[in-house]
């Protein structure tokens, strides 16, 4: 039967296991970290496409619109109206167009519904009618296709995926090298050095 010599003095034996805590610990932070982000994108995804600027059926509004922001209609409305828009105005002819797109964006408790999107050629002040034929109560609103905020959805499945999985990676590569080493440092100890 193999003999084997004193058991070492835990106190002795390095690197301590704290390393390995503080490893899982700093693992949880970075998945905290990486689902904080990703609410955080998808909120402020939600808030730049969301309408900034809001008027009543057949109220007439003067709203700056820029191509690169993807600009696009919106309509909220209790019940389904038939609805013509208007817009003119700006440095150039810009046209609005339908989309297939069924795209809704809730902002508080208001419900919209993309109907257009605008072709604006230049950035420019346009103006914009829009005119419902029921009595509904229809409101519409000026915002951002979804489309034009992609990058920030990006971004947050990115910080969602990649910050978590970097954290774990780290906890599970200190928990080998702590246990390893200290595996070793534990021979070293029993045999005497």
């Amino acid at each position: 039967m193999p003999q084997f010599g004193p058991r070492p003095d835990p106190k002795l034996v390095r690197p301590p296991l704290w390393w390995i805590a503080v490893a899982w610990v700093i693992a949880l932070v970075c998945v905290l970290a990486g689902v904080g982000l990703f609410g955080a994108g998808v909120f402020s995804t939600v808030s730049s496409v969301a309408p900034s600027r809001t008027f009543a059926s057949g109220e007439s509004v003067t709203v700056p619109l820029d191509p690169a922001d993807k600009p696009a209609i919106y309509l909220a409305s209790a019940t389904r109206v038939h609805y013509v828009c208007q817009i003119s105005g700006g440095p150039g002819q810009a046209r609005l167009a339908n989309t297939r797109v069924e795209q809704t964006v809730t902002q508080g408790s208001t419900r919209w519904q993309l109907i257009l999107l605008v072709n604006a050629p230049a950035r420019g002040d346009y103006r914009l009618v829009c005119e419902t034929q029921e009595q509904a109560g229809a409101r519409f609103g000026v915002g951002r296709d979804l489309s034009s905020a992609v990058g920030g959805l990006a971004g947050g499945v990115a910080a969602l995926l990649l910050i978590p999985g970097a954290g774990i990676l780290v906890g599970i590569v200190v928990t080998v090298v702590v246990l390893v080493r200290r595996s070793g440092s534990r021979k070293r100890l029993a045999m005497g050095g």
